[in-house]
């Protein structure tokens, strides 16, 4: 995906986050690289797979 952007001036006051999705990310200003990685605080062992119901 190629994004084609034109740089004007931006002001920011002030920010106030108050959540965050499974995958967000959250810009102001300008970037050239994005990279993207994953934090689990739970060990795969514990995590329980049970069968799905359809409703």
């Amino acid at each position: 995906m190629n994004f084609f952007v034109v740089n004007r001036q931006l002001s920011v006051g002030n920010i106030k986050v108050i959540g965050v999705a499974i995958s967000s990310v959250f810009l102001v200003g300008d970037t050239e690289v994005i990279s993207s990685s994953a934090i689990f605080d739970t060990p795969p062992e514990a995590v329980q797979y049970l069968p799905l119901v359809r409703l």
